[in-house]
């Protein structure tokens, strides 16, 4: 059975991916141990791999890297509402570290894996990584920075498929802090359901070999 890695799955997105890839990917689940993503790896049969995207060595002196990885998916990121003006340096340098920085060093770290695998990377990217969100500068920042890394990382990785998916607004964590930012009742009615997107991230997993899908826009009907 393939190995796929998913970062961010203690709840959220992140955990309707592992629960979409389980029926066909050994897991390793990437992220803080916590009881939270230690109970979302016990449910799926999955592994948590420690790391920490904060730092420039994510997987740390512990974690051992895998000799073949099939699937690498970068979910994990942080989202700080704030106008430019609004912003500090200090968010600013939390959102890159986190949501670009993070992605760099762990595809990095990886990439031997992933190369002798002939695998796949799929970054969870987002529409502020296309067209920038009022209030959330720095986040639509570091997913158009994400977006150009993907892009990167495909033209000099030709053996490996490498896609970003462009979700719009799901109801999640997040979305719930953005909407008290924006002063609005919040109702996941309005926005996608994470178990939609991860569906649509496990039909790219699933791609043919024959074919390379590149970037999925996915918007709340």
């Amino acid at each position: 059975m393939p190995t796929a890695l998913i970062t961010g799955a203690s709840r959220g997105l992140g955990t309707a991916i592992a629960e979409a890839l389980a029926p066909t990917h050994s897991l390793l689940l990437g992220g803080r141990p916590s009881p939270q993503l230690q109970a979302v790896a016990d449910q799926l049969g999955a592994t948590v791999v420690p790391l920490d995207l904060a730092d420039d060595d994510p997987l740390g002196p512990v974690a051992e890297p895998p000799a073949e990885l099939d699937v690498l998916v970068h979910n994990a990121g942080v989202a700080i509402p704030g106008r430019v003006a609004e912003s500090t340096v200090e968010q600013w340098r939390t959102t890159m570290q986190v949501n670009v920085i993070g992605a760099v060093a762990l595809t990095l770290a990886l990439l031997p894996a992933l190369r002798a695998a002939a695998g796949q990377v799929v970054f969870i990217n987002s529409g502020s990584g296309r067209n920038a969100s009022p209030g959330l500068a720095s986040y639509s920042a570091s997913k158009f920075a994400l977006r150009a890394f993907a892009d990167s990382l495909r033209a000099d990785e030709p053996r490996l498929r490498v896609s970003s998916v462009h979700p719009g607004r799901i109801a999640t964590d997040m979305q719930r802090t953005l909407i008290a930012y924006e002063g609005r009742d919040y109702d996941p009615g309005q926005f996608l359901r994470p178990e939609t997107v991860a569906g649509m991230v496990a039909e790219v997993v699933s791609t043919p070999r024959d074919a390379d899908v590149h970037e999925v826009v996915i918007r709340p009907a």
